[in-house]
């Protein structure tokens, strides 16, 4: 199976805020066991963002590209079924 079309973020660190290179993402919270509802977040005009259940802000950088993000290691990745 491919990748994700939408990136995936997590904020296991706890950090107030996450600068990363999309403006559509989903958001997972904690890494499982300890992620909250997945949630899809736009930004749309906008260069930021409040996850409603994490209270990670998310932060557009132009400069990053792909899955980058500022601290490094926010992407989440599905793990491959067994």
């Amino acid at each position: 199976m491919a990748g994700h079309v939408v990136p995936h973020f997590q904020n296991s660190a706890g950090v107030p805020s996450i600068s990363i290179a999309a403006k559509e993402f989903m958001c997972v919270g904690a890494t499982p066991p300890y992620d909250h509802p997945h949630v899809f977040l736009d930004m749309g005009a906008e260069d930021e963002i409040i996850c409603p259940y994490c209270s990670t802000h998310y932060k557009f950088d132009a400069k990053l590209h792909g899955t980058e993000s500022v601290p490094p290691g926010a992407i989440y990745e599905i793990p491959a079924a067994a």
